[in-house]
């Protein structure tokens, strides 16, 4: 491939990125954000302050300033996923992913509310809160994230997350995690449990393999990472072993399903695991990342089906079991979109066009949705995924030739360049869901 030509894919991709994180115009289907400020007012509740939810909450705001909106989140400051990985590495602080409410708040007039969303009533609109507040609605949008499937692997509880800890939800997990990964002495393995599809954020965990070991290399450069994976194939699998030979040479191991790495029980106590076919294996630390599910607001709106998931209607993503039910992020089924916050930021921007156009009498407007993903190697050493989506045949399809992956010959300035880009799609996404950082 020519330099010209990868240049090309990288400035793709950072179109991608620009269109997804910071102009919305495109994700309304060409309705202005504020096209339908005299339209009637309604009262919406949104549970979860992430991507997906801070994001709703906001662009319903900057659609019908006089749309009553009420954010739930039970927590004040929120940590995000993608970059508490770096946080592992050494690359970030844990202020450095914080965000918080202020700006919905103060600036678009979000009332935000810091309790737990305990119980949903669809047929009455009411959710009832931890505090004791029942709030009504006209419309409800759910953006639950996950919740994890306790003991499977067998072994794995709540408990055991504290000696083995997940860190798939970001702010003490994470915190532990690095805590053990300091502790640890030189020479020891770092294993981590990957498990199989759908979960949060598929390149995750190899990111996060790679942040470890870049790591060891700097503080502890006899210790060896293990990832123990539930499945044979990964997101962005390619690239993410080209550069683990590139940066980290035999340091990283990774061992598929086929080659017995699926994990049916967990010892944390012992931190030791054990795989499908009786192999065992012991950790100096060890990290589970367990299968997952909606989160349980979602279950109790009643808007989950049998696979643990939300079904939703493709163009508006409203619940396909229950009416002036809309669902955003990581609790969805919308394959082939996947469960990135990124997506969840662009769910949320339809959802809030579709009810806002549906509160005033209109027809909500032709959706679209966009995906950049990137996952850092190594500090200069970035890849990226991306994908753009519509609805074709009454279902979410990938438009084919629009999105791809980063050049699998790129050399270094080219990695380094989606590295910098990494930084700026992070900013820029923090910035349009929650504004400035804490």
């Amino acid at each position: 491939m020519s330099h010209d030509s990868q240049r090309q894919g990288v400035s793709r991709r950072r179109f991608l990125q620009g269109l997804g994180a910071a102009s919305t115009l495109p994700l309304l289907g060409g309705l202005s954000p504020f096209a339908i400020a005299n339209g009637p007012a309604g009262r919406v509740v949104v549970i979860g302050g992430g991507f997906g939810g801070a994001t709703a909450a906001k662009y319903l705001k900057r659609a019908n300033p006089a749309i009553e909106v009420t954010l739930v989140e039970p927590a004040e400051v929120f940590y995000t996923c993608p970059f508490s990985n770096l946080f592992l590495g050494g690359l970030r602080d844990m202020r450095s992913i914080a965000h918080g409410y202020d700006e919905l708040r103060d600036r678009y007039g979000v009332r935000v509310v810091h309790a737990l969303a305990e119980d949903v009533d669809p047929h009455g609109h009411r959710v009832r809160l931890s505090n004791g507040e029942t709030l009504a609605y006209d419309r409800l949008v759910l953006s639950p994230g996950i919740d994890f499937r306790w003991n499977a692997p067998e072994g794995y509880d709540e408990a055991a997350a504290e000696l083995a800890p997940h860190a798939w939800k970001a702010g003490a997990q994470s915190e532990l995690l690095r805590r053990q990964l300091e502790e640890m002495d030189d020479g020891g393995t770092f294993v981590m449990v990957a498990p199989e599809n759908p979960f949060r954020c598929p390149p995750g965990p190899y990111e996060r393999a790679s942040m470890v070991a870049h790591y060891f290399s700097q503080h502890k450069p006899n210790s060896k990472v293990l990832i123990l994976d539930a499945k044979d194939n990964f997101s962005k699998q390619g690239l993410f072993t080209a550069g683990w030979e590139r940066l980290y040479g035999d340091r990283i191991e990774w061992v598929g399903l086929s080659g017995d790495g699926r994990v049916t029980r967990v010892d944390a106590e012992n931190l030791e695991v054990e795989t499908e076919f009786g192999t065992r294996h012991r950790a100096d630390v060890l990290n589970v990342i367990p299968p997952q599910k909606a989160g349980f607001i979602a279950e109790r709106a009643g808007v989950t089906d049998e696979s643990g998931w939300v079904p939703v209607k493709a163009e508006t993503f409203e619940s396909e079991r229950v009416r002036d039910i809309y669902v955003v992020g990581d609790a969805t089924v919308a394959a082939p979109m996947p469960k990135s916050g990124f997506c969840a930021n662009n769910q949320a921007k339809v959802v809030a066009a579709a009810i806002a156009a549906d509160l005033s009498g209109r027809a909500a407007p032709e959706p679209y949705w966009t995906n950049t993903c990137y996952s850092l190697i190594g500090p200069e050493y970035g890849i990226s995924v991306a994908g753009v989506y519509r609805v074709q045949e009454g279902v979410i399809a990938e438009v084919e030739g629009a999105g791809g992956l980063s050049p699998a010959d790129a050399p270094d300035h080219i990695r380094a360049l989606e590295a910098e880009y990494a930084v700026g799609w992070y900013n820029a996404i923090c910035q349009d869901t929650w504004g400035t950082s804490v």
